[in-house]
């Protein structure tokens, strides 16, 4: 199929983009396109008009310094995923952005694209959840700083406005004597997830587990994060106590069923991902801290 019938427009300035967005209501902003192009050409999508940002050159900066990683809106996956500094100040940026999809849409779709876009099948927006994050909302009347938590609201929704073109994200920097780690089980490497986590676990100086956060995606209607930390209230990383937070975390998500998985086979995988992605994220702490002392 074709799109419907549609104006397009190519700013250059930030301004204008707004000034657009501000008197078509009907309007949708093209950054990378990979989800939205697919939504026009079946028609799931018709906006009166399209607003390329690609051209504003100050949407495609990444910036870094202690506190985090800040992403612009057009910056590509494949850009954030090679990124040394952010890669350094925030590493499960990376460890996400090599589980998404291949690397040609790595190359065009962006980061925040992803984000807005509010799948709870995608990555990114789980990552910045359980970062606790933020997007910076512009619009003609000012702008405003969205949490992650208050972000995602429904399948393929957020709270975004139909006039306010999100600029960046920002993802905090990683702790330093935390560690993470990211893992999804799909049919096919690239393919969508049938299930997908992320953990940041903090440890002390002796080794003992200080806190354990988990993130899930394609698992709920919305990206979903799960606080861990009870399990581990002895500071042991055990085989008992990865089963406790894998039972914790199972009975803390709400799985949805689909043509993909039925919503306990996703919980079965929620259990299995739980004990790979917390131990892998308590190693990668310990090896951080190695690293300072060496």
């Amino acid at each position: 199929m074709k799109p419907a019938p549609f104006e397009f427009a190519r700013p250059t300035t930030l301004a204008r983009a707004l000034e657009l967005l501000a008197t078509h209501p009907d309007a949708k902003v093209l950054a990378g396109g990979q989800s939205l192009i697919p939504l026009l050409s079946m028609r799931l999508a018709s906006p009166g008009m399209l607003v390329d940002i690609n051209a504003i050159a100050e949407l495609s900066r990444i910036t870094w310094d202690s506190s985090g990683v800040r992403v612009g809106a057009v910056a590509r996956h494949a850009d954030v995923e090679a990124h040394p500094q952010a890669r350094r100040v925030q590493p499960l940026l990376s460890k996400a952005l090599r589980l998404v999809a291949h690397p040609a849409i790595r190359n065009r779709g962006t980061t925040v694209g992803s984000i807005v876009h509010a799948d709870a099948a995608a990555e990114m927006p789980t990552v910045l959840r359980l970062l606790d994050g933020h997007v910076t909302a512009a619009s003609t009347r000012g702008t405003r700083t969205i949490a992650a938590d208050e972000l995602f609201i429904g399948p393929l929704e957020s709270t975004v406005r139909k006039d306010e073109l999100v600029t960046d994200a920002f993802f905090p920097a990683l702790g330093l004597r935390c560690g993470v780690g990211c893992d999804e089980i799909a049919r096919r490497h690239g393919d969508y997830a049938m299930c997908g986590a992320a953990a940041v676990v903090c440890s002390a100086p002796d080794g003992r587990v200080t806190s354990v956060r988990a993130g899930y995606f394609s698992v709920c209607e919305v990206p979903t994060v799960v606080d861990l930390s009870e399990v581990f209230a002895s500071g042991e990383l055990t085989e008992g106590a990865l089963t406790d937070a894998a039972e914790l975390a199972a009975a803390s998500l709400d799985p949805v069923d689909d043509i993909h998985g039925s919503a306990e086979y996703r919980g079965l995988l929620a259990r299995v991902l739980t004990r790979r992605v917390v131990r892998a994220a308590y190693d990668d702490s310990r090896t951080r801290q190695a690293e300072v002392i060496g």
